[in-house]
Formats: C-alpha cells, structure tokens, sequence
C-alpha cells in the first residue's frame, strides 16, 4: 500500500486550480515514475486475470484516457496497480485545445466539468513517450495492458475525420495492447456526429480495413474499441450496437474478438448539478452523476449485443460498489478516472479486489 495518504494530499491539490493540480501531478509522477519514489503512491496489484478480445489482462481494472493525455507517466501510473492503462487522446498534429479556464471541480457531487478539447503535443511526441515505457518488460508474466486512444485535430473538417483516426492507427498499432477509437468528447466540434448510423458506418470500415492490413504487416493482430457517449436514446443505441455487430462479429453471430466498445464519455446533462457553482459551465461532466447513465448505456449494449461481445465500462466509479455495478450492467472491464481524483489511488485496489471476490 501507498506510504502516503491521499486524503492527507487532498485538500492540497483541491486548494489549486483543476488544471494546474492535474499538471503538478503529472509531472511529479512523471518525475519518480522510475524511482524508488512510487512508494508514496503505489498499490498492490490484484491478480484477477481476465480474458477480454484475445488479451489476458491482469485484473479487471483500468485508467481511462484523459488523464494522461501524452502518455508521459504510464510506468507511474502502472504502479497504481491497474490491469491496464488507456492513455491519450492523441491528434496527428499537436494542438493546444480550448481556451483556459477548462476544467472545473464540483465537490458537492464528486464530478468534474472539463472541455480540454483534446489538448496534446502530436502523434510523435506522444509514441517516443509509450517507446520509453518499461513496464512490459517489468511487469512479470502478465504485465499490465495499454490502451492506445486515437481522435482527430480540431482543425481537420468532421469530413476528413477518418484520415486523422487512419493516421493515428498506423503510428499507434505496433505499440498498443488495444486501440481505442474516440468519436464521442463533447469538446471537439461536430465529434459526436460520428455517432450517427451511415457516419460510424463508413467510419467503423475504414478502420477495421486499415487495421487488417497492419495486422498482415506487424504480423500481430490487436483488438479496436470505439468510445461512445452516455447522451443517446434508445434508438441511437440501438443503431451503435447494429454497426458494431456488423464490424464485430462473424457470420455466426459470434463476436470476432477484433471490435469492442467502451462506454461510456463524459455526459452534457446538467440534471444531477443543477444550481452548483460551475455546473452551467461548457464542457463533459464526469465523476458520479454519471455513473447510471453509463450503466444505462452498457445495460442496453449487452442486451443488444451478445455476451460475448467485449464492453469496457467507465463512467462515475468512485467506490468498490461503484465497479461492481458496471460488471453486473454487462461490462467485462471497469476503467476510472475522476473516481482516481477524489478517492486516491486506493480506489483501484479495493475496486479490483471487489471484482475479483466475484469469482471467488
């Protein structure tokens, strides 16, 4: 267990602005992630392996993107004791993202507001950082899983998305455990339209294409998963989980192990933080008001989809209860995130020790 308690360094962090903590933060972890330092922060990992789209991860616990969007710290944040580590968003070309201030805490109901806009500093500064990465080969017989997340430039018309997402799978695909296609942060203009039947469509084929032929070329076959949002209706969902099915599964039905979805975003709702400072504040809400309109969303994919289709479950995980909650909605992984800002690092120990009482 960590030596250093996190509720101690809390109200700390919480006196600073959200986005200077997360970058204070970040930088500190980047700093010790190689040193004997990560004993004031680092857990036990839980040994629950779990089979999920060819891939046997090490429990059933993840970090969503976001957090570390230039995958400067994966080795620090492997040592929190996650099965797996999703890092990104990564653009082709740097960019800085949406004016500052961007990012707000909402403590009364454990959630953050953010509209970062997919601030990074480019697909190649981002892969020298996962290539200098050290936890495959530190990580015994099952080291900890990477998530590679790929979306598209502010700048590039919502027409021309595809060519930003194709760029971003050629560069990430040698590196990355499992791809993760984003269409669904409310902080880039017009991403969410890729939600729509013919625009995923057309989407979902262009990239299983392009991955077919890097698999040939890489000679090693790695799984896609496409991010969606909470905000969509019965209907919308239904039409997500057609396309998936139509790219993810064999002639039998069957999932091919090869396409899976994670859901779900951040939410536009403002319902849960009415009359809250911040709350009308643009951007993604995240932490626990959004964690039933997320398991509403895995509920209706699960039945929609078949078991064995792979769905990765994320959205206001803020206790062990929490995690449970996703894995009895459908999801066969839980990934957290503003759960990780407010509970500690702990949060991933006690989430992935509940998950693995499951079995037990």
């Amino acid at each position: 267990m960590s030596l250093f308690p996190y509720g101690a360094a809390r109200p700390f962090l919480f006196g600073l602005d959200p986005e200077a903590t997360h970058e204070l933060t970040l930088g500190a972890i980047a700093r010790v992630q190689h040193s004997p330092l990560t004993c004031l922060y680092s857990q036990p990992r839980v040994s629950d392996p779990f089979t999920l789209a060819g891939l046997q991860f090490p429990n059933r616990v993840g970090l969503a993107a976001g957090l570390d969007k230039n995958a400067r710290c994966i080795d620090g944040l492997a040592a929190m004791g996650f099965g797996f580590v999703e890092v990104g968003t990564v653009t082709p070309r740097g960019q800085p993202g949406n004016p500052k201030p961007r990012m707000f805490r909402l403590p009364e109901r454990r959630a953050l507001i953010n509209r970062l806009g997919f601030n990074n500093d480019g697909l190649d500064a981002f892969l020298a950082n996962v290539q200098r990465a050290r936890f495959r080969r530190d990580g015994g017989a099952t080291p900890m899983r990477l998530g590679l997340n790929i979306g598209k430039n502010a700048s590039t018309p919502i027409e021309r998305a595809t060519e930003d997402y194709l760029t971003c799978l050629d560069g990430v695909y040698p590196h990355a455990d499992y791809v993760t296609v984003n269409i669904s942060s409310p902080n880039t203009q017009n991403l969410r339209s890729l939600q729509s039947d013919a625009a995923l469509d057309a989407l979902l084929g262009a990239v299983m294409e392009r991955r077919e032929q890097l698999a040939q070329r890489h000679q090693r076959r790695i799984p896609v998963f496409v991010k969606i949002a909470p905000d969509l209706d019965e209907a919308q969902i239904g039409v997500i989980a057609e396309t998936l099915r139509r790219h993810g599964c064999r002639a039998d039905g069957q999932a091919s192990g090869e396409l899976g979805v994670i859901a779900t975003n951040t939410t536009l709702s403002r319902e849960a933080v009415k009359g809250l400072r911040h709350a009308e504040e643009a951007g993604g809400l995240s932490g626990a008001p959004v964690l039933e309109a997320s398991n509403r969303v895995i509920r209706a994919l699960r039945t929609a989809l078949r078991a064995s289709f792979p769905i990765i479950g994320v959205g206001g995980v803020l206790s062990a209860r929490d995690a449970l909650s996703k894995i009895e909605a459908g999801a066969d992984l839980v990934q957290i995130y503003t759960g990780l800002i407010y509970q500690g690092p702990a949060l991933v120990y006690e989430s992935a020790q509940a998950i693995a009482a499951l079995r037990r």
